[in-house]
């Protein structure tokens, strides 16, 4: 029994028994959950996850928000399959595959999550609320292990390492991503919001100290663009924890 004032965890919509509310028959025509999900992840992409709602859903679809509830139960139900619908865009290299390094597979598998986490920024909130079961979720996941195992790491040194290259991909999508949608809210590109925003802090008093004192960084980072930048930087810290992998390997036990 649950102690007082204390609320229940939300499981998963993939584990609450959550069939299709259109199986007990009078469901609106038109619409299942597919189409729902599709719907929902357009407009999360145009609009982002603050300004969602069943009814803007509703108007997606051009039913009724109540026609919405014959096929989940909460918004929730929805983000979280919309959630796992973005993870279905990864092309998942196969870890049994012959002849292939595990060291591209990892580059291949980073790269990737980092491209969905900037094309779709309103994921990042969700990947942390969410327990991350559903299918693709889970195909991503075991995929991940299976190059991981590869490396030849100790069995106790496996969870960490995923997390070190993971959590980091997590974090530089979530900020590239981050950027380019305030860019585009402001109406400038890339490039010119980074412009801008060097301007302000290089004028700025309780700044303009740290960035002369990063000027040699900048300048050896290179890149005429901010993508550029972005591409380098990742790729460079991606190699910097590889790197770290077949050290640890090579480490005496």
């Amino acid at each position: 029994m649950e102690k007082a004032g204390r609320r229940a965890a939300r499981s998963s919509v993939w584990l609450e028994g959550k069939a299709r509310r259109g199986s007990r028959g009078g469901q609106p025509s038109g619409l299942d959950r597919d189409r729902i999900t599709s719907a929902t992840v357009r407009l999360l992409d145009r609009e982002g996850l603050a300004k969602f709602s069943m009814r803007r859903l509703a108007g997606e679809l051009n039913v009724t928000a109540m026609s919405v509830y014959w096929y989940v139960d909460t918004k929730d139900d929805l983000l979280e399959l919309a959630l796992d619908a973005i993870y279905g865009e990864l092309d998942l290299p196969d870890p049994e595959a012959d002849g292939e390094d595990w060291r591209d597979q990892l580059r291949a598998l980073a790269r990737g999550y980092r491209s969905l986490l900037v094309r779709h920024p309103w994921i990042s909130p969700l990947v942390g609320t969410f327990l991350n079961i559903g299918p693709n979720s889970l195909a991503f996941s075991r995929v991940i292990h299976g190059v991981i195992r590869r490396t030849g790491l100790p069995a106790y040194g496996l969870a960490a390492a995923i997390s070190s290259v993971f959590q980091f991909v997590y974090g530089f999508g979530t900020i590239e991503g981050q950027f380019n949608a305030r860019s585009a809210q402001v109406g400038m590109t890339p490039d010119e919001y980074f412009r801008d925003a060097m301007s302000a802090v290089t004028q700025a008093p309780q700044t303009a100290d740290l960035v002369k004192e990063a000027e040699d960084i900048m300048a050896a980072r290179g890149g005429d663009t901010v993508e550029e930048m972005w591409e380098r930087d990742f790729d460079f810290a991606l190699d910097l924890l590889i790197a770290g992998i077949e050290a640890m390997v090579r480490r005496p036990a």
